[in-house]
């Protein structure tokens, strides 16, 4: 995707999550992310949208440091405001990503072709992800648009599981080959010892998951059980995935 088509995701995405936050309430267990409710989620993804909306507006080098990613705001929203001081975070990231220059210089957390894109594409994905999981509190499961999930697939599995922090390791070394039925997106995990390694290729593997681009980018992102895949070859894999590859604040 490019970066006009994830601003676009992350406003619309954005939109979907303050309606249906707005119609549950504060108070709403969030299933998806357990020990949550609506109140705890807005205020994550508020605070998340006004550090990266300051990063790319002020150009900075250097990562903000905070304990939680609503301790950007120096008042936080009651109930009663929770949706409204959302949606104004989301607007300001809007226009700071915008607004921002294609040669942008600032500092980024995972490879990408320039700062701005990388900051476009997570944003775009941290959204459409809780706005997945405060469907879930409405009792529905979410879905994601074909060409969005394998975006949002790549970005995980090219991103950040081949981080030295992510704990997804093997010995003896393994493969796993994850495939989109509906795009035909193909990527090849080679695990060992070290850091996973990822091709965007297909090929022998000794586990092969497939299903929908929606589903893949779900369950890999730990929102729909893996056991929802097609799934050929070892499992070994798969059951430690939720709890090796979890993607947290900080």
């Amino acid at each position: 995707m490019d970066v006009s088509g994830l601003i676009a995701t992350l406003e619309s995405e954005g939109h979907s999550l303050a309606h249906t936050a707005e119609r549950l309430g504060a108070g709403v267990e969030v299933p998806t992310c357990p020990g949550w409710r609506v109140r705890d989620l807005l205020l994550h993804i508020g605070g998340v949208h006004r550090w990266a909306g300051t990063v790319v507006a002020e150009s900075r080098r250097e990562p903000l440091h905070l304990e939680r990613a609503e301790g950007i705001s120096a008042h936080l929203p009651t109930d009663g405001e929770l949706v409204g001081w959302f949606r104004r975070g989301h607007a300001d990231l809007l226009k700071a990503l915008r607004n921002a220059p294609e040669d942008l210089r600032c500092w980024a957390f995972l490879t990408a072709p320039t700062p701005l894109a990388f900051w476009a594409r997570r944003q775009a994905h941290e959204t459409t992800v809780h706005r997945v999981d405060v469907e879930s509190a409405a009792g529905g499961v979410g879905r994601v648009e074909p060409h969005v999930a394998t975006d949002g697939i790549d970005e995980l599995l090219g991103g950040f599981v081949p981080r030295a922090r992510t704990g997804l390791h093997s010995d003896p070394p393994t493969s796993m080959s994850v495939r989109t039925t509906d795009t035909g997106a193909r990527w090849l995990l080679h695990v060992g010892r070290g850091p996973v390694t990822v091709e965007r290729s297909s090929g022998p593997a000794d586990t092969v998951v497939s299903g929908t681009a929606s589903d893949v980018y779900l369950a890999l992102w730990n929102r729909l059980p893996l056991r929802e895949l097609d799934v050929a070859g070892s499992e070994e894999l798969l059951l430690r995935w939720p709890e090796t590859v979890r993607i947290r604040w900080g």
